[in-house]
């Protein structure tokens, strides 16, 4: 007889991922980096985060920083407005187990 831990839900997490230079990233030219808003499917946050710096880093960035918003049940509770193609990215993300990059911002030095 085996004891197994009951499957812990999946939820979709919230994640600002800065990114700095890397060769082959992508990025313009004449970016220092960029920042990307993900939306990541996770058992935790933790997991979440750790799926979304191995993806981005199979995808030749370089994440530098990782900032977590919680997931979608904590962001209402905070009071977020959170739009419906923003539900609908985070719905993605959890039908697929998936890391759904939704917004990139590029970061330029300013001269």
């Amino acid at each position: 007889m085996t004891d197994k831990k009951p499957k812990r839900p999946h939820q979709v997490y919230t994640l600002l991922v800065e990114v700095g230079r890397k060769d082959g990233d992508g990025l313009p030219k004449s970016a220092t980096g960029a920042a990307l808003m993900c939306y990541a499917a996770g058992v935790d946050e933790a997991e979440a985060v750790r799926e979304t710096v191995a993806l981005l880093k199979q995808a030749d960035l370089n994440p530098l920083d990782v900032s977590g918003y919680g997931s979608l049940e904590e962001r209402l509770a905070e009071g977020h407005d959170i739009p419906d193609e923003e539900r609908d990215l985070m719905a993605r993300a959890l039908a697929e187990n998936s890391v759904v990059v939704a917004q990139t911002t590029a970061f330029y030095d300013k001269d």
